[in-house]
């Protein structure tokens, strides 16, 4: 009886050992979901940022084809304006 409550004993502890074991292997693989899953809503964030700031880039730069129109309608307004003032002044 003495051998059997030893050996019962000694599973006991080895069963106890690894229940441990395994715990704190549960515990690391939790830690490392938690890193990934920060790392993944980070990583998230940053591809919003850069698609806000293409949009916003898209957007500057359409302000700036839609100036760079109306600059180049003016000035061809102002050559022909100029062009008859100079016929004008030729006539007379």
């Amino acid at each position: 009886i003495g051998n059997t409550i030893g050996e019962i004993s000694s599973i006991a502890t080895q069963i106890a050992s690894a229940v441990e074991q395994q715990s704190a292997a549960t515990r690391e693989i939790a830690q490392n979901v938690q890193r990934v899953a920060h790392g993944t809503q980070q990583g998230a964030g940053d591809i919003t940022a850069v698609n806000r700031g293409a949009t916003e880039t898209g957007a500057a730069s359409e302000q700036v084809l839609n100036s760079a129109q109306s600059l180049s309608s003016e000035s061809t307004r102002l050559r022909a304006e100029l062009d008859r003032f100079m016929e004008n002044i030729r006539a007379a």
